[in-house]
């Protein structure tokens, strides 16, 4: 008959073994604390890491492209995921962005804006110079540099060509090739070589306000004469003359016993018409215009054929306020 096996007696030894494996049988399993790493926008996190990542994850960051480090540097660059969610330390911006080569004031012009990265200047020109090429540039990213979106414009001089030349008329300089800006040229008619002159109708000036353009058209050089006006049961009584030519200007007054309707001024216009259109005068006396007068022509003075004097009788109309008591 075996004699049986004795059981082996407990050691303390064991006992811290089955403890410890039982306390890391009991502890969590690492999980994600991270769902997102922080982003900035003028540094990145070394590598381009994925979220989630777990505690304890070290993000190291650096700037990105078009901005560099700002120094002295200062700032902690790099930050912790805690087991809580968070990143500890929190960082600040430890990038600024770069900035382009200043371009310098265009030639007879101005330019205003910023060099920094992203950002873009405006070029202008002073009066009388036309902007020849782009008239904005960026401060844009080439590889890691920035550099400016294309080269700077330039600043022309404005000039004209010379103006048309018109019919039975001519200008000033009109011997020259190029006309700078703002400079005048005057047209005059030339002699009819008839009993009635040209008149010129129009601007007579022109003057270059841009490139290869005049302020106006080109006046013209023609006859205009008016017929002789006439108003029945009226007279004239300025702008007296045997021929009425452009912009000759008269006046009408009815006679005694007469009412003047319409304009009493008319002027002779460049379509050889009378604007506005001749008054006319209506039977009736005429009510005098409070800061006007009443008065009638007797007469006039001629000198040379030319109107000197007017003969007028005035005449005013009292009225008396009283009360009864």
């Amino acid at each position: 008959m075996t004699a049986s096996r004795r059981p082996r007696p407990f050691s303390s030894r064991s006992f811290v073994q089955i403890l410890l494996v039982t306390l890391v049988l009991r502890l969590p399993a690492p999980t994600d604390a991270c769902d997102e790493i922080p982003r900035y926008v003028s540094m990145k996190p070394k590598g381009n890491p994925e979220a989630p990542v777990s505690a304890g994850f070290t993000a190291e960051y650096e700037c990105r492209p078009g901005y560099r480090l700002i120094v002295p540097l200062v700032r902690p660059t790099s930050t912790v995921c805690q087991a809580d969610g968070t990143w500890a330390p929190p960082l600040q911006d430890i990038c600024t962005r770069k900035s382009c080569p200043h371009p310098g004031d265009p030639l007879n012009g101005r330019v205003e804006g910023s060099t920094r990265f992203g950002s873009q200047m405006n070029y202008f020109c002073n009066e009388g110079y036309d902007l020849v090429g782009n008239s904005v540039l960026r401060c844009e990213l080439s590889g890691n540099e920035v550099t400016w979106s294309g080269d700077p414009p330039q600043c022309n001089k404005i000039l004209c060509k010379p103006p048309p030349q018109i019919q039975n008329g001519e200008f000033t300089n009109s011997h020259k090739d190029t006309f700078e800006y703002s400079e005048v040229v005057t047209y005059k008619c030339k002699p009819s070589g008839g009993s009635d002159p040209y008149s010129l109708v129009g601007n007579s000036t022109l003057r270059c306000s841009g490139r290869d353009e005049w302020s106006s058209d080109p006046p013209e050089c023609k006859v205009v004469r008016c017929e002789f006006p006439s108003v029945t049961n009226g007279k004239l009584v300025s702008g007296f003359g045997t021929k009425f030519y452009y912009k000759h200007e008269v006046q009408f007054e009815c006679n005694e016993g007469y009412s003047l309707k319409g304009s009493p001024k008319i002027v002779c216009e460049a379509n050889a018409t009378w604007v506005p259109e001749k008054p006319r005068c209506d039977k009736g006396h005429p009510t005098p215009t409070p800061d006007e007068t009443p008065s009638k022509t007797l007469g006039i003075i001629l000198v040379n054929n030319t109107l000197q004097y007017e003969i007028l009788k005035f005449y005013m109309e009292i009225y008396f306020i009283y009360s009864l008591r």
